[in-house]
């Protein structure tokens, strides 16, 4: 009986439920393996040093640096692991400077776990999958500016002052509760303002919301 290939997945993620979640969804798919879990750059590098995965899947915002230093360090090494980012970030810095670094799949942690591993496996049969709002950044970062249009989109979306600062620790990648806490309302209140957001800026999800935001300079 014909063996399938079983593909090991280095996952670097410092929140540590996130981790957990990723990790139990990339060891279901019968053709991934986790090598390793980590929550750093530092213990990314120590694995590294002792394994060549096959993908690396990164978050970009970790506590001692950058998910893009790691991608980095895989083309110094002469790695040929693929390498994904899966992060909150989906502003045109973050982007582009993991692409630069050699990213060739970037997806916001809203996707669905079965979509992340329908994604990695995509990425090892040579494709570049990417979360839609990203790739319809790429798409409008080809076509020239619409300085008009986009004052007058910040204009008509008129968010409250309370929903621009839901809105800034949601970037950061903050939760409910921790963002209740930072700005002393119920988790009920701010789930409300980010359904306004929701409503106003025309998204349905948290990394929708943070990258059209940040395409309207609102953060």
């Amino acid at each position: 009986m014909a063996q399938t290939t079983d593909y090991q997945v280095l996952l670097v993620e410092d929140e540590p439920a996130t981790r957990q979640r990723l990790a139990e969804a990339v060891a279901r798919h019968p053709q991934l393996s986790i090598v390793a879990a980590v929550g750093n750059v530092a213990e990314a590098r120590t694995v590294l040093a002792r394994t060549r995965p096959d993908v690396l899947l990164t978050d970009i915002g970790l506590p001692d640096g950058d998910g893009t230093e790691i991608i980095a360090e895989l083309g110094r090494l002469g790695y040929e692991t693929e390498a994904m980012v899966i992060t909150v970030f989906g502003d045109e810095r973050h982007v582009i400077r993991a692409v630069e670094a050699g990213a060739t799949g970037y997806l916001l942690k809203d996707d669905r776990p079965e979509a992340i591993t329908d994604a990695i496996m995509e990425l090892l049969a040579g494709g570049s999958p990417m979360s839609a709002s990203i790739a319809r950044y790429l798409l409008r970062r080809l076509q020239p500016p619409k300085t008009e249009a986009l004052e007058s989109a910040q204009a008509e979306l008129q968010l409250s002052q309370r929903e621009q600062e839901v809105l800034r620790q949601i970037a950061k990648g903050f939760s409910y509760a921790e963002i209740s806490d930072l700005l002393n309302v119920s988790t009920h209140t701010v789930a409300s303002h980010l359904k306004s957001i929701y409503r106003k800026i025309g998204v349905h999800s948290r990394g929708e919301a943070v990258f059209e935001a940040t395409q309207l300079g609102l953060i």
